[in-house]
């Protein structure tokens, strides 16, 4: 059983459905960063089967097993998907140095629309500071579910957000957002670990909800990210259908965006 105080909050949750990510910044002892980052210099982690539980992946001895072991990762895993996630993959994103190209703007589920939504972590076991690239990501664009191409031909998005860390730092994600790895103009090797989780429950109010009346929420879920220009509106209404999903709750509104599309009168006016 996860102790309460790991858990994220409501709001923290309507950050998630707002902007796609939340980061945690230097949430990995330094000795475990280190012994992940020898483990995947050394090409020592061992991939588990898609479908498997989690928990039954990476052995107790395992440095990166022991990371997501960790309390207060767990809290996070819980809060999002729920006890016994299944590992679906993992990747160790590796970018030379020296490498002066970068990734193309890409979404990895390219053929998951449902509501219902896996996490991804990404996991950075060493320093990475802006030239060594960190992943770039869009905050707010795992609700524009696209084809994982489509994007290729953009280069800059407003507030786009480069992951410019300490070691120990994870970004957990929806399964939708867009990203991309960056140019290493270090002398250095940089890595990622990112590791995708999928829900066996429904994933409603599995978070410490304590304050899931909190004030501040509706304005969080209104939050307006600049890429957006007009379609911020569709954003909002986005939001709210996902809350409601998360809270059980299909009558949620924020101000009047659900209220009017769903008012349809059925009413036949009878002739005077």
């Amino acid at each position: 059983m996860i102790d309460k105080k790991y858990l994220l909050d409501s709001k923290q949750i309507a950050n998630f459905v707002a902007d796609g990510y939340l980061r945690f910044d230097q949430l990995v002892p330094q000795e475990l960063n280190e012994a992940v980052h020898a483990e995947m210099d050394d090409h020592r982690i061992g991939r588990g089967t898609a479908g498997a539980p989690l928990s039954e992946v990476w052995s107790e001895s395992s440095p990166i097993g022991t990371v997501f072991r960790l309390p207060e990762i767990q809290g996070i895993i819980h809060s999002l998907v729920g006890p016994e996630p299944l590992y679906d993959h993992h990747a160790v994103h590796i970018v030379n140095a020296g490498n002066e190209k970068g990734q193309i703007w890409h979404a990895d589920a390219i053929i998951d629309t449902r509501l219902h939504f896996d996490i991804q972590f990404f996991y950075f076991a060493h320093d990475t500071p802006r030239e060594m690239g960190g992943t770039m990501i869009l905050p707010g664009s795992h609700y524009r579910r696209i084809c994982e191409t489509d994007i290729a031909r953009y280069q800059n998005f407003l507030e786009q957000m480069p992951v410019v860390c300490k070691a120990g730092t994870i970004l957990v994600v929806h399964h939708g957002i867009w990203h991309c790895a960056q140019p290493n103009l270090t002398d250095r090797t940089r890595y990622m670990f990112k590791l995708r989780l999928n829900p066996t429950v429904r994933q409603m109010c599995l978070w410490n909800i304590d304050d899931i009346d909190d004030p501040s929420i509706p304005g969080i879920l209104s939050k307006n990210h600049k890429w957006y220009g007009n379609d911020v509106r569709l954003e909002i209404v986005n939001r709210i259908k996902f809350w409601r999903f998360l809270v059980g709750d299909d009558k949620f509104d924020v101000g009047y965006w659900m209220g009017r599309l769903e008012n349809l009168p059925e009413n036949v006016l009878r002739a005077a």
